[in-house]
């Protein structure tokens, strides 16, 4: 089973890996241009590799002219392949890339923050149950104080 699961694990790792860097995923779409403007160039002859290109970012970016179209199966195939490989997952690792970017939260705190104020928040509970005491003021139950990190 694991044999069979290697190459996906693989796959998914290398999408990951794009999609971190959009400097990545701008040359993994220059890469895949040139491969298919170079593949429709070897498998339609009448194609100069100027219109090979023209044809490749036409078709990456799923706009389809119309101008230049494969005439043979396997100029087909790569136009098929070109156009799932930029719908399923290059503009969608754009778009979240830039999604990401747009969502991250500048005011959240951060890990150190976050136990200093449940540090200060300890010694508080501490400071108003010693006044509670002193001044014989019963306090509510409530929940438990956030525990230490070593609590844990």
């Amino acid at each position: 089973m694991h044999v069979l699961l290697t190459p996906f694990q693989r796959a998914y790792r290398l999408i990951v890996w794009l999609a971190n860097s959009p400097r990545r995923l701008i040359l993994a779409y220059v890469i895949l241009i040139v491969i298919c403007s170079g593949l429709y160039h070897h498998f339609e002859r009448d194609a100069s590799f100027g219109d090979s290109i023209w044809w490749a970012v036409v078709t990456a970016s799923t706009v389809g002219y119309g101008d230049i179209s494969p005439s043979t199966l396997a100029g087909r195939v790569i136009a098929g392949i070109l156009i799932s490989v930029m719908v399923l997952l290059v503009i969608p690792l754009i778009t979240a890339h830039f999604a990401s970017k747009l969502i991250v939260d500048t005011d959240a705190f951060r890990h150190e923050e976050q136990e200093e104020l449940k540090h200060n928040l300890r010694r508080v509970r501490v400071l108003l149950e010693a006044l509670a005491e002193r001044e014989g003021v019963t306090l509510p139950d409530t929940a438990n104080p956030p525990s230490a990190p070593g609590d844990r």
